[in-house]
């Protein structure tokens, strides 16, 4: 069925990214970054559906080259932190035709165009071929200033203020749009842009999974087919969705079972009713009993699937914990030894995030006493090895996304 999916991320040269680099990459496209000379070459790149430039009326000609339009986006910008582009990553459903799909996606950078002047690059994405089939989806990348008739303006501050309520606003008028292609398509089903708890809907929600996270469980499905095993998220947004997931069939099972034994009682009570009657002291002493005995037996049942539960929990945490561990000392010692991608001026390097650099360039710089409390921390505080985890998980993104790896 459809699915609604709207996030908008922020290009920053604070994480290593710049323009050039993301607009080549959504396009499939080469382009020069004259502002570092780098060269980002993704024409092999494959899955590219549609891609498109939108424009706001009075945009100068020069704009509707790619390459220029990002340049001078990247050149805009003088700050080494600065944002330099936005990105709206749409779901796009799958029940629709392709050309239905494009046509709701550069409608959608249209609007987005119109009220707040940017220019926006549309790239409409296929499903990977491993992945899920239903996948489609599109990258509005936006500039984050204003475009007139002289070039770039103003910044587009509206969209970097919570306050404002402008990307709330963008979620709804997405949802509308959705379902309004969905209803000419004849399609039943329809998008809600509002979480199951604004909704009032009692439904754990999934997490959405990124790139990273989705080749992750990729591999660990294929190596556990390898080896006969059974497959096992492990990424915690894996581990999450499979749980909720798992919730959501129990739910409907112990409905469906509620109904049965409903469709069953009333028919045994029909033949029973006379026999009932007369017996009736006997049948209510019995009833009582063998509820008190199931009860208990399904306490006890429950207690000891949640002390497993519990446990299974703890094991994993451990794991999960003692493998940000070794990714981290790994780094370390890379970087101890400036090995090949670890030097001060590497792309490699440059693409870790500002965090994490420091705490490995700290942890290199400490006496080993200092070294062993900090990993000792890693191993026993959940709230510090996620939060390493994730500079670590935001690192790879960033690398993967410089060489073209992933969607």
């Amino acid at each position: 069925m459809a699915s609604f999916h709207l996030a908008v991320k922020a290009i920053s040269r604070s994480a290593g990214r710049s323009a050039t680099a993301a607009a080549a990459y959504r396009a499939g496209i080469e382009i020069t970054d004259e502002r570092t000379g780098l060269v980002h070459d993704y024409t092999r790149k494959q899955g590219i559906e549609h891609s498109e430039l939108v424009l706001p009326i009075g945009a100068p000609e020069w704009a509707a080259d790619r390459e220029r339009l990002w340049n001078a986006a990247e050149l805009a910008e003088v700050r080494k932190n600065s944002t330099v582009a936005r990105e709206y990553e749409i779901a796009l459903p799958a029940e629709l035709s392709a050309e239905a799909r494009r046509d709701l996606a550069v409608g959608f950078a249209r609007e987005i165009s119109e009220r707040h002047g940017v220019a926006v690059d549309v790239a409409i994405h296929t499903p990977g071929r491993e992945g899920d089939q239903r996948n489609h989806h599109a990258h509005l990348l936006t500039t984050t200033r204003r475009l007139g008739p002289e070039g770039l303006g103003e910044k587009t501050r509206e969209l970097d203020q919570k306050q404002s309520g402008e990307v709330e606003r963008w979620r709804e008028r997405w949802a509308e749009m959705q379902n309004h292609s969905l209803a000419q398509a004849q399609v039943p089903d329809r998008v809600d842009h509002r979480s199951h708890q604004r909704r009032g809907v009692e439904q754990e929600a999934t997490v959405h999974m990124g790139p990273s996270a989705t080749a992750m469980e990729r591999r660990a499905e294929r190596q556990a087919m390898r080896e006969g095993k059974e497959y096992e998220p492990v990424t915690q947004v894996g581990q999450h969705n499979a749980g909720v997931m798992e919730k959501r069939g129990l739910r409907q099972y112990i409905a469906r079972g509620s109904e049965w034994l409903r469709d069953v009682g009333q028919r045994v009570g029909d033949r029973l009713q006379g026999l009932a009657a007369s017996l009736s002291g006997a049948i209510d002493r019995d009833r009582r009993a063998a509820a008190e005995g199931d009860r208990a037996a399904r306490e006890q049942d429950r207690l000891a699937a949640e002390r497993q539960r519990q446990a299974e929990v703890v094991r994993k945490g451990v794991q999960e914990r003692a493998r940000v561990v070794e990714r981290f000392k790994e780094i370390a010692a890379m970087r101890e030894v400036r090995a090949f991608g670890y030097g001060d001026q590497s792309d490699n390097w440059r693409a870790t995030p500002a965090a994490l650099r420091k705490a490995v360039d700290d942890f290199n710089a400490a006496p080993q006493h200092t070294r062993d409390r900090f990993i000792e921390s890693l191993q026993r505080e959940p709230n510090r090895a996620r939060a390493i985890d994730t500079l670590m998980e935001q690192r790879e993104r960033s690398i993967k996304r410089d060489r073209g790896i992933g969607r």
